[in-house]
């Protein structure tokens, strides 16, 4: 049985090289601002009078609002799961409609909606007037838009989906993992009422996410969040602006590699490979269906030869090798017949080279060992 073929893709836009150093330089010209040379060294801990948290974590979060043109911003623990819980629960109560996109929710999201207690209403944002149906039936004061795709034929530009929510009266919260600081303009700098995102994606911290969005909603946010257990320390802070410094470069780097590795791959350069598409699932990696169902075992296969074989946060400080992965839980929902065909490979901070060779031999391991692939 042959597998089906890949569906076009509609990959989000990236930052070329220059641009994202001249990012990189914008986020210290804001880190200036906020910090004055000495603080960069000291971390503070505790929920200190006044601010309700370290003074550090305020300025770092100051840094953050004052990049992404924000009126605040809110490091939570978490991670990117805890940013979205903390912003969906700061403006929604159980049994409130949200409208959503019509595709499998991402799980851990799922859990957070379900423990929310919020009725979800589904309308395909590929489809504009489907969308614009179910804004204009006034049902809905917020909508939730994930910034990554849900599916790989997914295609809404997620600035105009923004832009008709605003246009009828719906405020949106974005959840911004796997894209933020890799696409050219966030959630909240297209007009969202909050971005979310992970800043252990971005080589900060273990747990550590943000919510940057409108006064009012981090305000929120923030009155949640009064436990001294629940703030993010100011050495935790300052790990991840730390980090940050150095994500825009790293991300254009890595996102000019996937192109080239695709490039290759579509003419030939490795035997194996049927069909290879660029792809937002979960992050920006490569999908490649292969000409026999052999994808369970290739990631362990191409581990031997120095690829990861799973991720630990997509894109984590961890995260060096080359990552050689199953599709995401949600994809597979989708579509459960890519598990035996399909694949997604991260260089992360690999050399196209050092991809393709790595491919190349464990696909030749799998197939001296498979026979003829046919079932």
């Amino acid at each position: 049985m042959n597998a089906s073929r890949l569906p076009r893709t509609f990959p989000l836009p990236t930052v070329p090289l220059e641009e994202a150093v001249g990012t990189q330089f914008r986020l210290l010209e804001c880190t200036a601002r906020h910090f004055e040379g000495a603080q960069l060294f000291e971390a503070d801990a505790g929920v200190v009078p006044g601010p309700g948290r370290p003074r550090t974590t305020a300025r770092v979060e100051a840094v953050l609002a004052d990049f992404f043109g924000a009126g605040a911003a809110a490091l939570v623990q978490g991670a990117g799961t805890g940013a979205i819980r903390s912003a969906l629960g700061a403006v929604l109560g159980p049994g409130e409609p949200l409208l959503i996109h019509r595709a499998p929710v991402y799980r851990t999201t799922a859990v957070t909606l379900r423990g929310l207690g919020v009725r979800t209403h589904e309308a395909d944002f590929n489809d504009r007037a489907a969308l614009e149906s179910a804004l204009a039936s006034g049902d809905f004061r917020y909508a939730y838009v994930q910034h990554s795709r849900q599916r790989l034929a997914d295609s809404y530009d997620p600035g105009e989906v923004l832009r008709r929510c605003r246009a009828a009266g719906v405020r949106t919260i974005v959840d911004d993992n796997y894209a933020v600081f890799r696409v050219p303009a966030s959630g909240v700098e297209m007009g969202a009422e909050a971005s979310c995102f992970s800043l252990f994606k971005l080589h900060g911290p273990e747990g550590v996410g943000a919510v940057v969005g409108s006064g009012e909603l981090v305000g929120r946010v923030h009155a949640d969040n009064y436990s001294g257990g629940g703030q993010v320390q100011g050495h935790q802070a300052l790990d991840a602006l730390r980090a940050l410094t150095h994500v825009p470069v790293m991300w254009a780097v890595q996102s000019r590699t996937g192109a080239e590795i695709a490039e290759r791959l579509q003419a030939g350069e490795v035997p194996g490979v049927a069909e290879v598409r660029l792809a937002n699932v979960q992050d920006r990696c490569l999908v490649l269906r292969l000409d026999r169902p052999v994808a369970r075992g290739l990631p362990a296969c191409a581990a031997r030869y120095g690829a990861a074989a799973y991720p630990v946060g997509a894109n984590s400080r961890y995260e060096v090798a080359p990552l050689f992965y199953r599709m995401s839980a949600s994809s597979l929902d989708d579509d459960p017949s890519l598990a035996d065909w399909t694949v997604r490979i991260n260089p992360m901070r690999a050399g196209a080279g050092l991809v393709l060779d790595i491919l190349r031999r464990a696909l030749e391991d799998l197939y001296a060992g498979h026979g003829s692939g046919e079932t």
